[in-house]
């Protein structure tokens, strides 16, 4: 579905269901050098199963116009600006990453429109190391091999990847690469380092009233479960999920429980 965001066109997808706004909302942000497709299994689930989704393309990723945006602070007044222009009024913001950052800050600006906050392989301060920014900036194809490979906790998931046919490191690879093909502007160095500068999380972790919960990949190499306590203790009552076998990549390693994690969290 494509909506226009302060003059330039947003993508975001439905979960194979027509959008309707009179279903609670849900919306997923993706993370660094990403775009919807992250979220497949879950929002399709969740859009046939009582919930409108909007799953976005961050402006300069997949289907988005524009250039991609250089602070968490920019992204969140983007994501108001969609769900206005939606007629959004409340929602349950879904965030991996670099996207759990922009949940979290549009969660800060806006506290009375966010009914729930899930954060997914989240950390605060997300610091990038000089190595990977160098690398995302000079060398990109090096960024996305680094990261792809930290983002896993094998190279040959069981069974089967999860299913005949189906390679999760090969398709996260592709879909890096696909970002950078279709914008050259070095949108990976541009995420990493909003990531690297954002400094508001603890502040704005503090002023979250909504129910919360954190899903955490035990094995996750960058945002280490521990990684998120700076979070989880400033959020009152907040719940934490931690997955067995699981790294960065969340939603393609353990899928099933991703989802189920979200999905009992939205029903409790």
């Amino acid at each position: 579905m494509l909506f226009e965001v302060n003059g330039q066109t947003a993508y975001c997808y439905t979960g194979g269901k027509a959008y309707n706004p009179a279903l609670p909302t849900l919306v997923f942000i993706h993370g660094a050098q990403n775009d919807h497709s992250v979220w497949g299994l879950q929002t399709r689930y969740l859009a046939h199963h009582g919930f409108n989704v909007l799953a976005v393309d961050l402006p300069g990723h997949g289907r988005s116009k524009g250039q991609a945006l250089t602070s968490v602070e920019q992204m969140a007044d983007w994501l108001l600006a969609l769900l206005d222009v939606a007629g959004i009024a409340q929602a349950t913001l879904i965030g991996h990453s670099m996207g759990s950052l922009i949940a979290l800050e549009t969660c800060f600006k806006a506290n009375s429109r966010v009914s729930k906050l899930i954060m997914v392989g989240t950390a605060y301060p997300m610091k990038v190391s000089d190595t990977l920014l160098n690398a995302a900036r000079d060398e990109e194809q090096t960024a996305i091999d680094m990261v792809n490979i930290w983002s896993h906790t094998s190279i040959a998931h069981k069974p089967s990847c999860p299913g005949p046919g189906f390679y999760v490191m090969g398709v996260s690879q592709r879909l890096m690469q696909r970002i950078s093909a279709i914008n050259p502007d070095k949108v990976f160095y541009t995420d990493f380092a909003a990531c690297n500068a954002y400094a508001n999380g603890e502040t704005a972790a503090q002023s979250v009233t909504c129910p919360s919960l954190f899903i955490l990949g035990k094995k996750d190499m960058m945002t280490p479960a521990k990684a998120s306590l700076t979070l989880s203790k400033a959020i009152a009552n907040s719940q934490q999920k931690i997955i067995d076998n699981c790294g960065h990549s969340l939603m393609s390693e353990q899928a099933d429980q991703v989802l189920t994690a979200i999905h009992d969290f939205l029903k409790a």
